[in-house]
């Protein structure tokens, strides 16, 4: 099976995962990166032995690639991924997939009038302890899921990140920068949302760099603290909470709670692999159904391998605009101050096989 070439948009903070992440499969072969600061590219090729740097046009217009990596900033990510798709480019985007509703129909109309394939993050709902989890619920284990709980407490990425001023624009704050990890895990696990019930505040109008940084004062355009309820068309109930107003808390990142039992699912953004199920009147450990190993890049693997063997993928520009449009009826339903239907519909993604051989997806 030959690999695709992958050609990576945005050499920022998270594209080290990706170069790594893609030489996790041999159906990926990383061909290319490009950037805006043209030097940064040169660098970030240097340091991780990327065969070639080109401009973003030129990597838009190279016949060498197969599949455009779109790791700009969230603002961008529309524009790149239509542009990439229109230069005949499949697309993987990192998340959100757009910042409206509108431009995410555009990129969705766009794959399908050239008949390309279109991918998002995040992927992290296929890493190993997430799968076990589907498995856990799909097996029966905590029997009918009726409710669940989420939640992403912190307060804020002007403490560490050094480009900070996107998170408190348009497109970013905790709903749009690490939502996806949660909504998407959530789809994963209880299928498709039907409606949202929410209230956003902005608490702070301005954030200030942290230690040992500038102390540059940023401006707050958009909410900083959501908290909802998710009705999800199965049946399930959620409690979602996502924050950048938070110093501390002992919550759980997310439960999932049946009419049999419990289960604790680790980390949505990937961080964790502990997997708890509460029986008999304990929480017990879990062993892992799935490799361990897996990490940000088996998205774009899936993705690949749907392209090459003609079948849906997992981490889809489906799933991401469903997602977009939960997000966005978080604050639609605090400003109406009512509970707001979500118009879009995604399927479950597949799960995964246990006992996949290391590097491969599909036989």
């Amino acid at each position: 099976m030959e690999p695709l070439r992958i050609g990576i948009i945005g050499t920022g903070n998270i594209s080290p995962a990706y170069i790594n992440g893609c030489r996790d499969f041999d159906i990926l072969h990383l061909a290319a990166c490009a950037d805006l600061d043209l030097d940064k590219a040169r660098a970030v090729a240097a340091e991780n032995e990327i065969p070639a740097v080109y401009s973003v046009e030129d990597m838009l217009n190279a016949p060498d690639i197969d599949i455009v990596v779109n790791l700009t900033i969230p603002a961008a990510h529309a524009a790149v991924s239509l542009s990439a798709l229109n230069a005949g480019k499949h697309v993987y985007s990192e998340k959100p997939f757009a910042v409206t509703r509108e431009d995410g129909q555009k990129i969705l109309a766009t794959a399908r009038e050239k008949g390309l394939r279109v991918g998002c993050a995040p992927d992290t709902f296929l890493f190993g302890p997430h799968q076990t989890c589907r498995k856990l619920i799909d097996e029966g284990a905590i029997g009918r899921p009726v409710a669940a709980f989420a939640n992403m407490l912190s307060h804020g990425p002007e403490s560490w990140h050094p480009n900070p001023d996107f998170f408190y624009q348009t497109g970013g704050g905790p709903m749009f920068d690490m939502g996806p990890y949660y909504v998407t895990c959530l789809v994963n696990l209880l299928g498709a949302v039907q409606s949202v019930t929410a209230v956003t505040r902005k608490s702070f109008d301005e954030r200030i760099m942290g230690k040992n940084r500038d102390g540059r004062h940023i401006p707050v355009e958009i909410p900083t603290h959501y908290t909802g309820a998710l009705d999800f068309e199965g049946g399930a109930v959620a409690t979602v909470t996502m924050s950048f107003d938070i110093w501390g808390h002992s919550l759980p990142r997310m439960e999932i709670y049946g009419s049999e039992g419990s289960l604790y699912v680790p980390d949505p953004n990937g961080y964790e692999k502990t997997v708890k199920l509460w029986r008999d009147g304990k929480w017990e450990e879990i062993p892992l159904t799935h490799r361990e190993e897996w990490r940000r890049g088996i998205g774009l693997a899936d993705m690949a391998y749907a392209i090459t063997n003609g079948r849906e993928q997992r981490a889809s520009g489906d799933l991401a605009y469903h997602v977009l449009d939960v997000m966005h009826c978080f604050e639609e339903s605090s400003n109406a101050g009512q509970r707001v239907a979500v118009g879009s519909r995604a399927e479950r993604p597949a799960a995964l096989p246990v006992d996949l051989e290391a590097r491969v997806l599909d036989a």
